[in-house]
């Protein structure tokens, strides 16, 4: 990135945060809905992020490269705060009368409904993570940072961030697994198991990493 733009952001320019919006928006929200699941929710996640970083704007350090591990991290403590939150909402709902359900007549809800399966899939496994690993996974694996992106991303080592991606891939080897044969249990005629190091084909967005290598 141009240092001119790392200048610009520090000192609040409009035009230097447009610029860091379209490039790093559609990464963030990318990176917001593959965790929650949910596109709404994500939108409010990019919104977030971006009000965190004017805040934030006077720490972004004046060298470097991209900006998007540092927008990344603030999207992770988003996130990180949109959980506690719904929590306490989902706690609160709890005692009350459900809603009656408004359908959603976006032109892509046919797309959604496809892809909206995967995700609750890869969300699901995603879940039973610690949320150390599970934010190492998705910023590693997901958005393609690498080891040192990451650390800069959510302030660790780089070492704890091997350790911790380490061990997300090999706990969602062993969840998918143990999916498979619970599946193949109940159903009596589960097709072909995949190979050791595949996941269900409904996480695939997930699963490719576990073949690949250690970076």
């Amino acid at each position: 990135m141009d240092i001119s733009i790392r200048a610009g952001v520090r000192a609040g320019n409009p035009a230097a945060f447009g610029q860091i919006f379209e490039e790093h928006g559609r990464a963030v929200h990318r990176y917001a809905v593959r965790v929650t699941g949910d596109w709404a929710t994500a939108e409010d996640v990019v919104s977030l992020t971006f009000l965190e970083a004017w805040r934030l704007r006077a720490k972004v350090e004046p060298d470097g490269e991209s900006l998007r591990p540092w927008l990344l991290g603030i999207a992770t403590n988003v996130l990180r705060n949109t959980r506690r939150a719904a929590r306490r909402h989902t706690n609160a709902m709890a005692h009350l009368p459900l809603p009656a359900v408004v359908p959603d007549f976006a032109d892509e809800l046919a797309g959604r409904i496809a892809d909206a399966a995967q995700l609750a899939a890869a969300k699901a496994a995603l879940e039973q993570l610690r949320p150390a690993e599970r934010e190492v996974f998705a910023l590693c694996v997901w958005e393609g940072l690498d080891h040192a992106a990451v650390a800069e991303a959510l302030g660790k080592p780089v070492g704890t961030i091997r350790s911790r991606l380490s061990r997300a891939r090999k706990r969602l080897q062993e969840l998918t697994e143990k999916q498979l044969s619970a599946s193949a249990s109940a159903q009596g005629n589960m097709q072909r198991r995949p190979a050791r190091g595949q996941v269900l084909d409904d996480c695939a967005s997930a699963a490719t990493t576990l073949k690949e290598t250690h970076r």
